[in-house]
């Protein structure tokens, strides 16, 4: 099935008549979100859940770094699909998108 448009067919030059159009099945309505993305890519993500829940249930310290450089200090609360809630000085709502890395504090980064 192609997703081009239809080309008008002209039906014959001499005739005078007006260009028509063929007639064809709509094509069903379709769009991949970034965040879908991620299912083709099933086991990593599921490695990134298997870390982010073994590291909420030990309360273990962690180091988040972000794109621009800012570091976040705390324990991970909660995750989803988009991003993770960290308890540190504060509690803070962090995208996902926006990391860099992250790592156990007390590790070198």
């Amino acid at each position: 099935m192609s997703i081009l448009p239809a080309l008008p067919v002209e039906r014959e030059r001499g005739s005078g008549r007006s260009t028509t159009f063929p007639r064809r099945q709509p094509a069903p309505y379709r769009q991949q979100f970034a965040a879908h993305a991620a299912e083709f890519d099933a086991p990593n993500r599921h490695a990134e859940l298997f870390y982010l829940q073994k590291q909420i249930q030990a309360q273990t310290p962690m180091v988040i770094v972000l794109e621009d450089g800012e570091r976040i200090d705390g324990c991970i609360e909660w995750y989803d699909r988009n991003t993770i809630k960290v308890r540190g000085r504060s509690r803070t709502l962090v995208y996902k998108s926006a990391i860099k890395y992250m790592y156990k504090l007390g590790d070198n980064g």
